[in-house]
């Protein structure tokens, strides 16, 4: 499992996030987004070696670069001047890897943070580079495309606001309990159901080649089986159920979520180019613009 954890993690770091970055606002997170692979890369480093002090000095060199991104979530919020979906949604993911990488510190150093198990810390590191930043992104993204639609619209902000909320809620259970982590993963599912079927509903036919639609496809689909698993593995660590063991959940929800949602997502919203930043701080409800009118294919 550790190995298979470690490419999850390392595909986060250095392609994900960036690209993520750049998908948020091409123009103020440029920069950022072009540095970021050389802030990752001690994070990526540390992954693979023992469990001691040099693997922890380079995991906290990672986390300072992490909570330098979250910093700029309050200053994304401000802007937007409102507590709209898209904002709040890309707001969790700029927050999201500081709490990965602040478990990967403690992970790495050997350190039980809060009394956790270090197997847990280490599965916290690929949770918040995916379903905090990736999926938090994705649910912006979707929200703003889809707009103030009359069919979706609705649709689309309680996505853009619950996967934010699940994600919240999964890491809240850390703390209670196991059916508060219950809890925060039906949330988490129903919003990350509600981004699958948008997505191929709304910005899937925006399309404008064969591989941008087969991405979008392929990012919905996937999310139907592996939140599916991750609403299993929830139930059965609350009731007692049967439920897949950790390694079987890193090998399917995890590299799904990771390869088949996130990876797919990134590249297909790539190659679709935005019409305008999520984070942009235009709330006006009276548009009656289609899907096709906010996203564009970039060249």
């Amino acid at each position: 499992m550790k190995v298979l954890v470690n490419v999850i993690v390392t595909l986060g770091m250095l392609y994900v996030v960036p690209a993520g970055l750049r998908l948020i606002d091409p123009d103020r997170l440029l920069r950022a987004a072009r540095l970021w692979p050389l802030a990752a890369a001690p994070g990526a480093v540390c992954l693979w070696l023992p469990r001691g002090t040099p693997a922890a000095v380079l995991a906290a060199l990672y986390a300072a670069a992490c909570l330098a991104l979250a910093a700029r979530a309050p200053v994304l919020l401000l802007r937007a001047r409102s507590l709209n979906p898209p904002a709040i949604a890309v707001a969790t993911a700029l927050v999201s890897p500081s709490i990965a990488a602040t478990a990967l510190v403690a992970e790495r150093a050997a350190y039980r943070l809060f009394g956790f198990d270090l197997d847990i810390l280490a599965l916290t590191v690929p949770h918040f580079h995916f379903a905090g930043f990736a999926a938090a992104l994705v649910a912006g993204l979707v929200c703003r495309a889809v707009g103030d639609r009359a069919e979706t619209g609705g649709l689309a902000r309680w996505a853009a606001y619950s996967v934010p909320a699940g994600t919240l809620l999964v890491l809240l259970g850390y703390f209670v309990d196991d059916w508060a982590e219950l809890l925060g993963a039906v949330v988490l599912t129903c919003g990350m159901w509600a981004v699958a079927l948008l997505t191929w509903r709304e910005i899937r036919p925006a399309g404008a080649d064969r591989a941008t639609r087969t991405l979008l496809a392929t990012s919905a689909a996937v999310l139907v089986a592996t939140m599916l698993l991750a609403l299993w593995w929830a139930a059965g660590e609350a009731t007692g159920i049967t439920h897949p063991t950790l390694t079987w959940m890193a090998a399917t929800h995890g590299l799904g979520n990771a390869l088949g949602f996130a990876l797919c997502s990134v590249l297909a919203w790539r190659r679709l180019g935005a019409d305008r930043p999520t984070t942009d701080t235009d709330t006006d409800t009276d548009s009656d613009s289609n899907t096709s009118d906010r996203v564009e294919t970039s060249p």
